[in-house]
């Protein structure tokens, strides 16, 4: 069984498999390639009707946590009732607590996260393999992982990414991270976040940064062609507020009115399709913009190949939702084509202006415009910026090197005597 004693790494996921988290079902490939035996826990189905080829070569067994009580409301009962007969007063005791913090948030997704938790402890977790719970996303995964280690007494950590963060309620964030083994995250800026609060809280719980990182061998560099109108400008985004597809879409009409001859391609769906569709035509750019909607990996990657700048105008959300470093400007930069980015949240340390692309202030179309076209008509300088941008990516955002950090600390606590669920005393 590998490196950890034959002992098993608990995945807990909000949904699996997803396009849009394709770094997630790397990571655990890569972990599993390095010895790290796994069971998968997901809160969710596949949406999506494709996968990404590297998920068929993941051996995890997937177990599909009911995601809504009511619809499964009878084999939910049944677990829990049968977890509460089995560890008697510590499941009354973290029930208590789990209805008092229900009350508290007034949120009853509270109690759903926790019946989801006896549950999986009483379906998967009672095997005496499985030495340590993780979480990705530190809102609904993390709390189902934070009720599951309360009831089976398993350690637990989480991976923190970008609105999972940002949007949580802060006591509760402090919380988890209080109980948690370790924290993960995907940059330093989000680190200095977490660290403060868990400071301002009084925890010592370790936080440690660790990009995803790519597949550099599968995001193949090419050096940018000599571009020529029309000039073909990208983007891969989610269409929700944090992504600034508004301010995009008005700096591309910008350029539309100066002349410049361009057609714009964005991949991906969100809750703003309606709105960011119906604003492009408001904006006169019918004809030259394409939604392509939700794509599979090897038709991104020829839209990174056809491409002349790739674009992403990144802001912070009215709720304060951010991004943190999104994957497709690595993926771009790897690829080699020249980027636009905004001065936002953890990106600077990916895009380095004038280095290894450019940025330019959030929420400000006029400054975008200048930057898509000094990409388009300055290419010497783009073509220099690209050949760095593909090294920073290489040196510091390899998947292969990444996982190795996390590949430790796994070890780590799995090859502890102290990981055993109290359900296989």
């Amino acid at each position: 069984m590998g490196t950890t004693g034959g002992r098993l790494l608990g995945m807990i996921l909000k949904g699996y498999p997803r396009i849009s988290e394709s770094f997630i079902s790397s990571e655990i490939l890569l972990l599993e390639s390095l010895g790290v035996p796994m069971e998968i826990y997901s809160l969710r189905r596949p949406r999506e009707s494709f996968v990404h080829p590297h998920v068929r070569g993941i051996k995890a067994g997937v177990t599909y946590i009911p995601e809504y009580v009511l619809p499964n409301l009878g084999a939910i009962i049944r677990s829990n009732s049968e977890l509460a007969r089995e560890i008697g007063c510590r499941y009354a005791w973290c029930f208590r607590r789990a209805i008092a913090r229900a009350f508290s948030l007034r949120k009853t997704a509270t109690i759903r996260h926790f019946l989801q938790a006896g549950h999986l402890a009483r379906t998967k977790l009672s095997n005496p393999a499985v030495g340590h719970i993780h979480a990705h996303f530190c809102h609904t995964p993390a709390s189902v992982a934070f009720f599951a280690s309360e009831l089976t007494g398993l350690p637990f950590s989480f991976t923190a990414h970008a609105k999972d963060i940002y949007t949580s309620d802060a006591e509760q964030l402090v919380r988890k991270i209080g109980a948690a083994r370790f924290v993960v995250t995907c940059n330093r800026y989000n680190a200095r976040f977490l660290s403060a609060a868990a400071e301002n809280g009084g925890c010592s719980t370790p936080i440690h940064t660790i990009y995803h990182g790519i597949d550099t061998g599968y995001f193949t560099f090419a050096a940018p062609s000599t571009p020529a109108p029309p000039y073909r400008i990208l983007s891969v985004g989610r269409l929700v507020a944090k992504k600034g597809y508004d301010d995009l879409l008005r700096a591309l009409a910008i350029l539309d009115r100066s002349g410049l001859g361009f057609c714009f391609t964005h991949i991906g769906t969100g809750d703003l399709s309606e709105t960011i569709t119906r604003m492009a035509r408001e904006c006169g750019l019918d004809g030259k913009v394409r939604f392509m909607g939700t794509l599979a990996h090897d038709s991104v990657i020829s839209h990174y190949r056809d491409a002349h700048c790739f674009v992403l105008a990144s802001k912070v959300a009215g709720n304060g939702d951010r991004d943190g470093i999104p994957n497709v400007l690595v993926e771009a930069m790897a690829c080699g084509v020249p980027v636009v980015s905004t001065h936002v949240s953890a990106i600077p340390e990916l895009v380095e202006d004038r280095s290894t692309g450019l940025l330019v202030p959030p929420g400000d179309p006029s400054a975008m415009a200048g930057a898509i076209r000094e990409v388009l008509i300055g290419s010497p300088a783009a073509r220099e910026r690209a050949a760095r941008a593909r090294a920073k990516v290489e040196t510091e955002f390899d998947n292969r090197k990444c996982v190795l950090k996390l590949h430790a600390l796994f070890q780590r606590v799995l090859n502890s005597d102290e990981n055993r669920s109290l359900l296989s005393e």
